[in-house]
Order: structure tokens, then sequence, then C-alpha cells
């Protein structure tokens, strides 16, 4: 199992936080759902921007990078950890279960869920070329519900794009969607899970371009629902005044910048981590190094 270190000791569970990564800024809209559902939760997040994206890697480098991510948050004592990342949650779920000491949230089940309670037809989902690939959302529904169809798309470019800033209402924005849900459309699916935490920042051009009959289900609010459910069905909810401490392993003024965007609210704290220290950052600041 994966290390534990930190204040469980001198604090009691309710008040540790909730660790939560992602391979860049899209992690930042679970964080932004987490905070509105449970304003008095601490929150730890690191973001892995110098590796991004993971979504066009292979997934043994996905659950590679997903544990390293994972130890370095287990350094703050967290009382749940969160994989706010489709890509990291199709391909290491099942490695970050059996080593993480606390429970780990998924971004994939929840937004499966949702989407089998919302609608009796086809469920759509877009996602990065890894997450497609993986088959994982197909095998969350078909979990459930082994007859229901689901039809998956790869978005490749809308990362990049999201992540440079580009808004909704921006021609290549709705030009790069409108190629890809082009399939989609034709189809009307029932819902449309986003199975990417960058896409939400497009919910309004792809709810425009899909229609008012196609549900969209934004699986970081999903996500923030089922932490809300899990600490409140353990016991573990926080009482203090909440707050969010960032570390990544790239340039911390871009990401307090480019991660506003993604958070609905100021980034405060960034501290840079290198990638290469990250199962022994805390080891060295006890030291003082």
């Amino acid at each position: 199992m994966l290390s534990q270190v930190g204040n469980q000791g001198a604090e009691s569970i309710g008040a540790a936080p909730i660790g939560v990564f992602d391979s860049g800024l899209g992690g930042l809209t679970v964080v932004r759902e987490i905070a509105a559902a449970m304003p008095a939760e601490s929150i730890v997040y690191l973001g892995d921007s110098a590796r991004v994206p993971y979504g066009i890697k292979s997934l043994e480098t996905v659950r590679k990078f997903a544990i390293e991510d994972a130890r370095f948050l287990m350094g703050f004592g967290p009382k749940l950890i969160v994989a706010a990342c489709n890509t990291a949650s199709a391909a290491a779920i099942d490695s970050l279960e059996s080593l993480c000491p606390v429970d780990v949230v998924d971004v994939i089940r929840p937004g499966a869920d949702e989407a089998l309670a919302r609608t009796a037809g086809t469920i759509a989902v877009i996602g990065t070329e890894a997450t497609i690939s993986s088959g994982a959302y197909e095998r969350a529904i078909a979990a459930i519900d082994p007859q229901r169809e689901v039809r998956s798309v790869a978005c490749p470019l809308l990362v990049p794009i999201v992540e440079e800033g580009r808004h909704k209402d921006d021609p290549i924005v709705l030009h790069v969607l409108g190629d890809y849900l082009r399939d989609l459309q034709r189809l009307r699916p029932g819902a449309l899970i986003l199975g990417c935490t960058h896409y939400p920042l497009l919910t309004d051009a792809i709810a425009k371009l899909m229609g008012p009959d196609v549900i969209i289900v934004d699986s970081a609010r999903a996500t923030a629902r089922r932490v809300r459910d899990l600490l409140r069905q353990r016991q573990q909810a926080g009482d203090g005044t909440g707050g969010l401490r960032c570390f990544t392993t790239d340039n911390p003024r871009r990401f307090a910048e480019l991660g506003r965007r993604f958070a609905g609210r100021a980034i405060d704290s960034v501290q840079h981590v290198a990638t290469d220290e990250l199962e022994t950052y805390h080891r060295q600041a006890a030291n003082g190094q």
C-alpha cells in the first residue's frame, strides 16, 4: 500500500484534506464542484502539467503516472483521493484502490451512473483517445445495464484547445466540436457524458450543438456528489473553513492564471514540485532540503 504520512495523527479524520489529482488543469472542475457541494472541505490538488496530456499516452504509462500522483497526495494524510482525470481513472483505478489506504473515487463510474439514471436511451461519451480506447465507460455502463447502447467518440484536440484558453464561442472551438459531434448529432442519444474534466468549460457549446433533447452529463459534478455521499456515509465530512492548496509539476504562474477558469475562483497558493520529486517531496521537506 502507498505509505500514508501527514497530519492524520494530530487532526481528526474530518479535518483531513481531500486529495485530488489530474494530468493538468481539468481536474480543477472537479475541485470547483466539490467546493460548491462541501465548502468546509480542505483540498490538496496536484496538476501534473509537465506530463500533460495523459490522453495520448499508453495506459501503462498513465498508470505509472497516476500511482506517482497518488503517492504524492498521500503525504498530506488525506481522508480520500479523487482521480480527477478520466484517462487516469480508466488506466489505474484498480491499482489505486488496491494500493491506497483510503477510499479512491474515480470520475468514470459516477458519470456512467448518472447517465443511466437520467435516460433510457442510447448513451454517448466523448473523451480523450486513451479514455475512449480503454472502453472504461462501456464497461461501467454494461455492469449495470448490459443491453444499453453506448457510442463513444475520441476528441483529442479539445484538451489543448481548452488549455490554450479558447472559449466556447471561439470559431475554432465550434468548428472542432462540430466535426467531432457530427455523427452523434445524427444519432440523437438520450444523454451525452462529458468524459473529460476539461469539457465542462465547453458545456454550453456542446449542448447547443447537440440540441435540447440530449441530456449533458457533467462527470465532474457527478463525482463531487459521489465524494459528498461517501464522506457523509463514512461520517468523515469536514467541519472547517475549507481551502485549496495547489501543486503543479510545471509553471506555477501559468497554472494559477489558467486554473482560475477551471476552478471558478482565484488560485492563491501554487507550488512547484518536479516530477522526479513526487515520491520524495515530503521526505525532503521534513529534512529541510
